[in-house]
């Protein structure tokens, strides 16, 4: 029930959030397309000031828009973003001196609040691969070389005076639209266009393509049931959950509760990776004894491997091509039967739990209110394999 009241919490604040983007931008375009209804404030706010934040008030609603997106998936970046945006929503409103701009100002302060106290619900990590970063670079470098160029050389254009005049000029010159109020007047500058032009389109098609395509990418593999090649790539100190059976679940809740642990189960089942996929949660369609789909999942990097589907044969393949590709990583399963549980444990992993032998024994404590200590001793060393098996003398 806590946790149930921190997701409503939570989600509550996420909405207050889209909320209050959605009425930025109304607010911003009423006050636009009516020059703004003068309120009790407007004597004490220039013209000037009251005019601007209409056209700063409807940007700042598509970002907290955006923002309201991350949060939605739980982004750290998106609560950062919007908590900063806020109170310059909320200052927005007031500027604007409209009536109109006083429930933009009330929910921009109730979202505050709610983010705040939810913050340890936001830390999803953004981590952008090295081909976006360079992406990202190359166009904020092709943007610099035009508009700090075309300003330095401003005397052989015509309609550049400020530095507000050539990042114009190089933006509408990217995008090729060409308005032709500025223009270049000597050979230079005609030549320095060129490069502006060529440069600037080519950073917007790479940079569009990397963040579209991964986007594209990631849609089709959540039809399909499968994580796409950058997910891979920056898998590293994650869990391996191999197969999915009755504990898979228990187990994937309490991976998904420890913020802090990235996990992907490998299962060759294909209506459970769409499932799960559904849910968002990582997910690789193969058989978890191969060796391929275990490299592609990046076993090499992992810090665990948990184990515990309805097959204890499965298990036990899954468990040696486990520890061959990685002799160091640590492997628990699960033993459906209890006279498995040592075979489990020669297979390779390192601790082996029966879940019917744990049952029963806290069913038995609780229905005589015993607490055997001796008999725990006997259980937990039966359960971890110390007990000796009588195969083992076969």
């Amino acid at each position: 029930m806590e946790w149930s009241r921190e997701w409503v919490s939570a989600r509550a604040a996420v909405v207050l959030t889209f909320l209050v983007g959605v009425l930025s931008i109304v607010v911003g375009l009423v006050h636009i397309a009516t020059g703004g209804v003068e309120g009790p404030l407007v004597e004490f706010v220039p013209p000037i000031v009251r005019q601007t934040v209409g056209f700063t008030g409807t940007i700042t609603g598509f970002v907290m828009l955006l923002g309201a997106f991350a949060l939605a998936r739980g982004y750290r970046l998106g609560w950062y973003a919007t908590i900063v945006l806020l109170p310059v929503t909320a200052a927005q409103g007031l500027l604007q001196t409209s009536p109109f701009a006083y429930p933009l100002v009330v929910l921009s302060g109730l979202a505050v609040p709610a983010l705040v106290i939810n913050r340890r619900r936001f830390r999803r990590p953004v981590s952008p691969s090295p081909t976006q970063l360079a992406a990202g670079t190359a166009l904020v470098t092709a943007l610099l070389y035009g508009t700090l160029g075309s300003y330095a050389l401003r005397d052989e254009f015509e309609g550049i005076v400020t530095i507000t005049d050539a990042f114009y000029y190089t933006v509408v010159t990217a995008s090729t639209v060409g308005y032709g109020d500025v223009h270049a007047t000597t050979e230079i500058s005609r030549l320095f266009s060129l490069s502006v032009l060529i440069l600037n389109v080519a950073a917007f098609a790479v940079a569009l393509g990397v963040l579209i395509t991964p986007a594209i990418e990631a849609q089709l593999s959540k039809a399909l049931g499968r994580m796409t090649e950058t997910q891979f790539e920056l898998l590293e100190d994650h869990v391996l959950v191999l197969g999915y059976g009755e504990l898979t679940e228990p187990i994937l809740e309490e991976l998904a509760a420890a913020d802090d642990i990235e996990f992907v189960v490998v299962t060759s089942e294909e209506n459970i990776t769409r499932q799960l996929s559904s849910r968002e949660i990582p997910v690789l369609t193969a058989d978890p004894s191969d060796v391929e789909p275990l490299q592609q999942a990046r076993i090499g990097t992992a810090r665990a491997v948990l184990v515990a589907t309805n097959n204890d044969a499965q298990d036990a393949l899954a468990i040696l091509t486990a520890r061959q590709l990685n002799p160091d990583v640590r492997i628990v399963a699960a033993a459906t039967q209890r006279e498995n549980v040592n075979k489990l444990r020669r297979a390779g992993a390192d601790e082996v739990v029966s879940p019917a032998a744990i049952g029963g024994h806290l069913l038995v404590e609780s229905a005589l209110g015993t607490d055997d200590t001796d008999d725990t001793d006997r259980l937990v060393a039966d359960i971890l394999g110390d007990s000796p098996d009588p195969d083992d003398e076969d």
